[in-house]
């Protein structure tokens, strides 16, 4: 299993971060340790700024090469919210330096997701939203008709350099409200109103 992560998919947070906006899919890739299911996030020694960044999240459920956009559909079926955590003060070093920035990306837990997924049988996904609070104050709106590459497109571009594998899990870009998190702080995400994401800072 494998998790790939889509920068800059929103046109605000690409802003707020005075990044350009890509042409085609920015994308980078967490190790399946980054993975986390459970409630409870401990807070790395090595940053002192770490951000989240509240995505859309989507399981692969076939294997999958050089996918044609028209046929991307058929790879997924279900969805759910994720927190892209990063170190930005790890991040903001490496990119000075013209480094890569894994470390500030891929580390361990850096990638909870929650324990729920909605099947879009029941919902568009072209008409999906959500909700990111923080200790309770709504810090990240985003709505999947502002991505700037829907996930058809990202599927078919993706998979033209990488093979998709059932399991497989998509973050699809976080919208405008990054931030950076404390010991003590409370996450939760709303998926189309319906909770689904709750961590603990610890």
């Amino acid at each position: 299993m494998k998790i790939i992560c889509i920068g800059r998919n929103y046109v605000e947070h690409a802003k707020e971060l005075n990044n350009p906006l890509p042409t085609s899919p920015l994308f980078f890739m967490k190790p399946d340790v980054a993975l986390l299911t459970d409630s409870k996030f401990y807070y790395p020694n090595f940053t002192k700024d770490l951000h989240f960044e509240c995505e859309i999240v989507v399981k692969i459920d076939k294997a999958g090469k050089n996918i044609r956009e028209e046929f991307a559909h058929k790879y997924y079926s279900k969805i759910t919210l994720g927190i892209d955590f990063t170190a930005r003060d790890l991040q903001k070093k490496c990119k000075s330096e013209g480094l890569p920035w894994e470390m500030a990306k891929s580390f361990d837990n850096s990638a909870p997701i929650a324990s729920k997924w909605i099947d879009l049988g029941a919902i568009n996904f072209n008409s999906t939203s959500f909700n990111f609070y923080q200790n309770d104050r709504l810090v990240q709106h985003g709505e999947s008709s502002d991505m700037i590459f829907n996930i058809n497109q990202i599927i078919a571009y993706v998979s033209g350099f990488v093979t998709l594998k059932t399991g497989d899990l998509i973050f699809t870009g976080t919208p405008s409200g990054v931030g950076p998190v404390a010991i003590g702080d409370h996450l939760r995400g709303e998926l189309n109103g319906i909770q689904l994401l709750e961590l603990s800072i610890l």
